[in-house]
């Protein structure tokens, strides 16, 4: 039994309960929040994706609003943390310095500097660090880095990618709309993406960004090209200041030279493949979401099995590095170098 903790149950927390409860083998055996109200009212967390939003039984787990006093007293394989993006770095050096394995939300952190605080503590411990990029597992995401690294299509001629919401205001203390503890839509939304084409495609070499800022006072609608030295043209869109009616949408097109491949979570079907020859194709993806695939394959790590090297805390860095790079080209009206 691998037994697991939670720091945080907003609505990323809420949805690491209920995947975390649907897997067998798997106890979580303690929450922390330092808002013990959450505890009573459980339900009516929002997000961007439902799975979050009904009441919670907390029937035999230890609840405790100091993360101290529950390292202390609960036996702990693993914990997430899925805190505010700017406690990210204090919580996870913490529970690493305490042996145990972690799941971090994303963005891993903040700053660069602080990214590379948590690799470094990680490979000290030698305990597991994942980050939580979860469009890597989503399965319609998944399935296109099979396609891609396969070349069965060929290479990849462009490619854009989007992520467009409603503002969040659901957030606790409204930390998310507040610049200086998100980083604003570029750094908790914008990323999937950029981590994304990072996935695919290596680091840029360099990046071109126009954004404006909103709500959070940062840069809450960003759109980039991301700039590699084979020509191929690549593009994301990304922010939180759609109006309410709007709701979410993330979608792709990605133009190979034998077909094109299409994604829009709004649409029925959503996922399909259109072949230069031949009938466009509906693929039937693994089951399940990019959050529960993610938990899963975490915690298969915690248990000691081998997995596939999906994603590194390297990658994570690299993922910071590459929004900050955006902000710094939109902020400058020039290309920014990634280093």
């Amino acid at each position: 039994m691998i037994n697991v903790g939670i720091v945080g149950l907003g609505f990323m927390g809420k949805m690491h309960f209920r995947c975390y409860k649907a897997m067998k083998g798997v106890r979580v055996a303690a929450i922390c929040d330092s808002d013990t109200s959450k505890f009573k009212d459980t339900a009516g967390t929002a997000g961007n994706i439902a799975g979050a939003e009904k009441p919670l039984d907390f029937t035999g787990i230890g609840l405790y609003n100091d993360f101290g006093k529950m390292l202390a007293e609960t036996r702990l394989d693993a914990v997430s943390i899925t805190l505010p993006t700017y406690l990210h770095c204090q919580y996870t050096l913490k529970a690493l310095k305490a042996g145990l394995n972690v799941m971090c939300e994303k963005p891993m952190a903040m700053t660069v500097a602080e990214c590379q605080k948590m690799v470094d503590a990680a490979a000290k411990s030698k305990k597991i660090l994942q980050v939580g990029h979860c469009i890597r597992f989503w399965p319609e995401y998944a399935y296109v880095k099979k396609i891609v690294d396969s070349g069965k299509y060929g290479k990849v001629r462009a490619a854009t990618f989007q992520r467009l919401s409603l503002t969040p205001v659901w957030s606790w203390q409204n930390w998310i709309l507040t610049g200086p503890k998100s980083g604003g839509a570029s750094l908790d939304l914008h990323i999937h993406d950029s981590d994304y084409v990072q996935y695919l495609f290596g680091l840029p070499k360099e990046v071109s960004s126009r954004a404006v800022q909103g709500p959070s006072k940062d840069y809450d609608h960003i759109v980039t090209s991301y700039l590699y030295n084979d020509g191929k043209v690549i593009t994301a869109e990304g922010g939180w200041m759609m109006t309410p009616g709007f709701g979410f949408e993330m979608s792709f097109n990605i133009i190979l030279e034998k077909a094109t491949i299409s994604y829009d979570c709004t649409k029925t079907p959503a996922f399909k493949i259109a072949p230069a020859k031949g009938k466009v194709i509906t693929p039937t993806v693994a089951a399940g979401d990019g959050h529960s695939l993610e938990l899963a394959h975490f915690i298969k790590a915690v248990s000691g099995k081998k997995t596939p090297d999906i994603i590194t805390p390297a990658d994570s860095l690299n993922s910071v590095k590459i929004v900050l790079a955006e902000k710094k080209s939109a902020s400058t009206g020039k290309k920014a170098v990634i280093k």
